[in-house]
C-alpha cells in the first residue's frame, strides 16, 4: 500500500525553549491516518496536516473502550541525526494488544515504514537539547457506529507526534510510592499485558488517592490475591535485594515492557543476576525492614528509569537508599539514554535511523 503525503501550508510555531516542554501537550504539524473495513481491509494510508478526528458519537471506541496504543521516542544525536529506539518491538507489542481487544491486525513492517516517514517529515520538531525528545504515539481505535457488542468491522489507525521534556518534571530523582491494596489494575486472563486505555483508566482512583496523601506513584498488587507485586504506576518495577535484581515475572497481567526487556539484558551483560519471579508484598516489606533493599526503580519509555525513594504500605513506611539514586539505577539510566541519544555505541542493534528530509 502506498502512503499519500499532503504537507501543511500553515506550519505550527515550534516551542521557543524545548527545556520547558511538559509531556504530551504540544503536537507537530502532521499525522498518519489509515482506515479499515471488513471488505477492503486496511486502506487509504496517508500523512496529512494534524487535524481533529471526525467520529460519530456512536463509535464503539467511546462506549466500549475498543482501542490500543503504543509509546516510543525519537532522539536527536549530537551530530544532528534522528533515531528511534527499538520501534519494531513496539509494533509487535501493539499487534499483541490488538489481538487481545480483537481489533484488526496490521502489517508491523508497513506501520514502521509509516512511522519513519512521519518522523522524517516532522524531524525539525525533534528537540536538540539534553533530556528532551519526540514522543511517538501510534493508536488503533474501533469506529463501528453500533451500540451493540459485536465483532469489529471498522477501525482507524493513527500516529501523532509530540515534542516532550522529562516525563517526571523533576528529572532523575527518587519518588515516593504508595502500595495499593484495595483497587487493582488488571487480572491474569484480562488485559494487563495489553497496552489499552482501560488499564490506565482503572488506575485513576488509586492514583488520585496516592496524590492526595503526598505520594507520586502507586505500586500495584495482583488482582486475585492482593499479594504479589506487579507494576508501579504505568511502569515495570525492579528491586535490588541482597546483591541481585528481582522483577515481577510476566504472568499475563503485567505489561511486557520494552525498557524492562532492555534493562534485563543490560544487567545480565554487566554480570548482575536477575530473577523474574513472583514477589509478594510481605517479602518486600520484610526485606525493607531488614535493610536488604539496596535500590528500587520503575522503568518505562516515558521516564526511562524512575528511582524509588520510599514505600508506604498500610501502617508501614520505609525509605530506600536514603532517598538517593542508587548506582545501578544511575548506570542503567546512563547506558540506556547514552544509546538512545547516540552518545554511546549500540551493540544490540536497537537503534533505527530516520532518513534526513
Amino acid at each position: 500500500m502506498e502512503i499519500t503525503i499532503t504537507k501543511t501550508t500553515a506550519p505550527r510555531p515550534k516551542p521557543e525553549d524545548p527545556r520547558k516542554l511538559g509531556f504530551g501537550t504540544v503536537f507537530t504539524d502532521h499525522m498518519f491516518v489509515m482506515d479499515y473495513d471488513g471488505d477492503q481491509g486496511w486502506h487509504d494510508a496517508r500523512i496529512i496536516p494534524l487535524e481533529d478526528l471526525q467520529l460519530h458519537p456512536g463509535a464503539a471506541v467511546f462506549h466500549y473502550g475498543a482501542e490500543v496504543f503504543e509509546g516510543l521516542k525519537a532522539y536527536r544525536t549530537a551530530g544532528g541525526s534522528v533515531q528511534l529506539f527499538r520501534p519494531a518491538d513496539n509494533m509487535q507489542r501493539m499487534r499483541d494488544s490488538a489481538e487481545r481487544i480483537q481489533l484488526p491486525d496490521f502489517d508491523a513492517e508497513f506501520m514502521l515504514k509509516a512511522m519513519l516517514k512521519l518522523v522524517e517529515i516532522d524531524q525539525d520538531w525533534v528537540p536538540a537539547v539534553d533530556g528532551a525528545s519526540l514522543y511517538v504515539r501510534p493508536f488503533e481505535i474501533c469506529t463501528d457506529v453500533d451500540l451493540g457488542l459485536h465483532t469489529i468491522t471498522h477501525a482507524k489507525m493513527v500516529i501523532i507526534l509530540s515534542p516532550v521534556g522529562s516525563y517526571l518534571g523533576g528529572g532523575l530523582r527518587p519518588v515516593n510510592i504508595m502500595i495499593e491494596d484495595t483497587d487493582v489494575r488488571a487480572v491474569r486472563g484480562g488485559t494487563g499485558y495489553a497496552k489499552c486505555g482501560g488499564n490506565y483508566a482503572a488506575a485513576n482512583r488509586a492514583a488520585a488517592k496516592a496524590e492526595k496523601l503526598g505520594y507520586e506513584q502507586v505500586l500495584w498488587l495482583d488482582g486475585v490475591n492482593r499479594r504479589y507485586i506487579e507494576e508501579v504506576g504505568g511502569m515495570n518495577v525492579m528491586f535490588k535485594i541482597g546483591g541481585k535484581v528481582v522483577t515481577p515475572k510476566l504472568t499475563g497481567s503485567v505489561l511486557p515492557g520494552i525498557t524492562r526487556r532492555s534493562c534485563i539484558q543490560l544487567l545480565r551483560d554487566k554480570g548482575v543476576e536477575v530473577e523474574e519471579r513472583l514477589i509478594s508484598v510481605d517479602e518486600l516489606m520484610d526485606a525493607l525492614a531488614a535493610g536488604q533493599v539496596e535500590e528500587a526503580w520503575g522503568c518505562g519509555t516515558a521516564a526511562v528509569i524512575s528511582p524509588i525513594g520510599s514505600f508506604a504500605y498500610q501502617d508501614k513506611h520505609y525509605v530506600v537508599n536514603n532517598r538517593e539514586i542508587g548506582p545501578l539505577a544511575q548506570d542503567l539510566y546512563d547506558t540506556l539514554t547514552g544509546i538512545q541519544w547516540g552518545k554511546s555505541d549500540d551493540p544490540y542493534g536497537w537503534i533505527v535511523k530516520v532518513p534526513k528530509n
